[in-house]
């Protein structure tokens, strides 16, 4: 695959679709492993699950294993699980983030986003970083992969083209205040982007994104990571510092051509 003109989209839009990267065997193999650490019948290698609220509102949604279920909202550290290992590490994902990175490079997250059949609910006009996020540097690389069709009215992910250019809304990051989306006119400017299973996408993590609810009977899984550079600290004080996981070793420069990310 050619990276160039992704990399450049990312670069000024602060989003890129790679278009379908993983193939129905993946997608099942997958798709299995969320299903089997949700209901217990796969062994916990250490994962953080939050269950989805009833309510629909974020706030309300209960941290921990609350035991078998399929309405966990999202599963943390799966660079912890064999499967999704594989596919986080893979070559092509590996070039991406050599484009942009550095050095080595580890994660910040790997985590499952999980929409249910009842209807998942909305995720709000958002940055993933800030004082929120407690790293000594800013990152700058998601990848995100539908493991089931997200249509435009079905929890697919809607963005602001070029909001990443403008830096952290508020320096904690998380939610966009609502004086700045009416300033920034991002109702007017939102683009949705609908994908099928098995698609990937790009994402500057200062780009400013959201979702909408699932359709109701039909589940929308992504699987979301983000790389970093392996310079970056965690700047938490109330627990120990977070170490972080390596995925790809150092080799120098950036290997793919290109503009780098505006910083």
């Amino acid at each position: 695959m050619d990276l160039s003109a992704a990399l450049a989209r990312l670069d000024t839009e602060g989003y890129a679709p790679l278009g379908r990267v993983l193939g129905d065997d993946g997608l099942t193999a997958l798709r299995e492993r969320a299903e089997d650490l949700m209901l217990g019948r796969a062994a916990d290698p250490g994962l953080f699950f939050q269950m989805d609220a009833q309510t629909g509102h974020y706030e309300d949604a209960g941290l921990g294993w609350r035991g078998p279920s399929l309405a966990y909202r999202k599963i943390e550290r799966l660079e912890k699980d064999e499967r999704f290992l594989a596919w986080l590490s893979n070559p092509l994902f590996e070039r991406v983030a050599r484009a942009r990175i550095p050095g080595g490079i580890v994660l910040y997250r790997a985590i499952l986003f999980n929409k249910g059949e009842p209807g998942g609910g909305a995720i709000r006009w958002h940055q993933d970083g800030g004082t929120l996020w407690g790293l000594s540097q800013e990152p700058e690389l998601q990848i995100w992969t539908a493991l089931d069709d997200a249509p435009a009215d079905g929890g697919c992910l809607e963005v602001v083209p070029g909001s990443h250019l403008q830096g952290l809304a508020r320096p904690m990051g998380g939610i966009i205040p609502e004086d700045q989306l009416r300033a920034h006119r991002a109702e007017e400017r939102a683009v949705s982007l609908p994908v099928q299973a098995g698609e990937a996408v790009l994402l500057h993590n200062q780009l400013w994104h959201r979702s909408g609810p699932s359709r109701e009977g039909h589940r929308r899984r992504g699987f979301s990571l983000c790389y970093m550079s392996d310079a970056t600290r965690c700047l938490r004080k109330k627990r120990a510092p977070r170490e972080f996981f390596r995925v790809f070793e150092g080799r120098g420069k950036p290997t793919e051509s290109g503009p780098s990310i505006r910083r």
